[in-house]
């Protein structure tokens, strides 16, 4: 299995659970938000280091290089830039990386015959949702560029798959990943100021940050912060081996919300992560930040009866092993 953007946070902890499950993972990364010294850190688990390939996946020729010389049957996609405020602020460089490397990875993957997909997408596609839970027929929209990105892909994979209907294309709408391996030593490191709230939590409780920003505290919520479903992400790794187990080889788009059913809001988060790291953390109140939502949660049933697969962990695990990876890598991977 190609495993692209395999160094960074969901496409590591996937390579754990393609592993425990039997199956051959190769890595490929170009380094740009994530660490080789994930591999090691892989290692350790496993027992075992997985095959890695420092590469940008809009270099077609060493793609297809990778996807025979490795014998690949399927891939699983995830390099991608993914900050929704950073998008709107630089969506040139996120049209040009996610597109321009998914179409990049599709001429290479039908160049060597490599006909099943599963796509990295986001709960983003849907826009700013009329009602919540958000099932997989929702109409789509986009009100960012790394939204709009996403979304652009699900519409190319699908004209795709009309035109050569022995393609499996998997689209799986994470909702907000969160948590690290249960060991403390793999979890999210993003580069520069985090984007999202669980790695700004984790560097306000070790002393990296001063405080967290919370961006707008009156929208129509329990408490007037953004409402999201939070998966772990070890949940959320375990769905993506559901998904190519049960798709592979399967022509067709095959579309999945991978969450939990539930929502918290940001003070809600905070409240948790406090329990767990054991003191309260500080906060302020920002605007709001362009293109972000109200309320956004799944309904994740599909995914249990066609999949057999359903998030088991707790907010109370997710914290806990955050704030496990965060006290005991206080600068992520930085040997």
């Amino acid at each position: 299995i190609l495993v692209t953007g395999g160094c960074g946070y969901i496409g590591s902890h996937t390579t754990l659970a393609l592993m425990a499950a039997g199956h051959e993972p190769v890595l490929l990364d170009n380094l740009c938000n994530s660490k080789q010294a994930v591999l090691g850190r892989i290692e350790a688990i496993t027992g075992r280091a997985p095959r890695f390939y420092h590469a940008d996946v809009r270099d077609q020729a060493r793609l297809e290089q990778v996807l025979r010389d490795e014998q690949i049957e399927a891939v699983i996609h995830f390099a991608a830039l993914k900050a929704v405020g950073e998008s709107t602020r630089i969506p040139l460089d996120y049209y040009e990386n996610n597109l321009t490397g998914t179409l990049v990875l599709l001429r290479a993957m039908k160049a060597c015959n490599v006909r099943t997909l599963v796509f990295s997408s986001s709960a983003t596609v849907y826009g700013d949702p009329a009602s919540v839970p958000i099932r997989e027929h929702f109409p789509r929209s986009a009100t960012n560029p790394y939204g709009r990105s996403k979304l652009i892909i699900e519409q190319v994979l699908e004209d795709l798959q009309a035109a050569e209907p022995d393609w499996s294309m998997t689209l799986l709408r994470y909702f907000n990943p969160v948590g690290a391996h249960e060991s403390g030593t793999m979890g999210e490191d993003p580069q520069g100021i985090p984007n999202n709230l669980m790695p700004f939590l984790t560097q306000v409780a070790i002393g990296r940050r001063e405080r967290l920003s919370i961006f707008g505290n009156d929208y129509p919520t329990v408490d007037g912060t953004g409402v999201r479903d939070y998966i772990h992400v070890m949940d959320l790794a375990e769905g993506h081996v559901k998904a190519l187990e049960h798709c592979h080889g399967k022509g067709g788009v095959h579309t999945y919300n991978l969450g939990t059913g539930k929502g918290y809001s940001v003070l809600q988060m905070v409240a948790a992560f406090s329990r767990a790291c054991g003191h309260e953390l500080p906060y302020h109140i920002d605007a709001r930040r362009p293109g972000d939502i109200a309320e956004c949660w799944a309904d994740p049933a599909k995914a249990e009866q066609e999949l057999g697969w359903q998030a088991t962990r707790d907010l109370t695990s997710m914290c806990a092993d955050s704030w496990r990876w965060q006290s005991s890598n206080p600068t992520g991977y930085e040997e």
